[in-house]
């Protein structure tokens, strides 16, 4: 299992829509073979930043599956408008 981690800035004031965006968008995700899990998350002291953290069975499963599919151009176009700047994104494994 692998996690990746995209931090968002959101533009000040399209917090609201942002969320509802992912929302929409959310199922892309969902439908990629080696999806497990996504939970999307919003900062409390700063409220324009947003973490999704999103479980794959492997980093090819975002990088290639997802990335590299015409998903991916359908998820930005739903979520991009928001942004303040360019995610950072990562992969993770669970220390054991």
């Amino acid at each position: 299992m692998v996690l990746e981690i995209a931090d968002f800035d959101i533009r000040p004031g399209t917090e609201d829509q942002f969320a509802a965006a992912y929302l929409q968008a959310r199922d892309l995700l969902a439908v990629t073979p080696g999806f497990v899990s996504a939970r999307m998350t919003r900062g409390i002291e700063s409220p324009s930043r947003f973490v999704l953290l999103v479980e794959w069975q492997s980093v090819e499963a975002h990088t290639v599956g997802f990335r590299e599919s015409d998903r991916f151009p359908k998820w930005r176009e739903i979520i991009g408008p928001f942004f303040a700047g360019d995610p950072k994104v990562e992969h993770a494994n669970d220390v054991r």
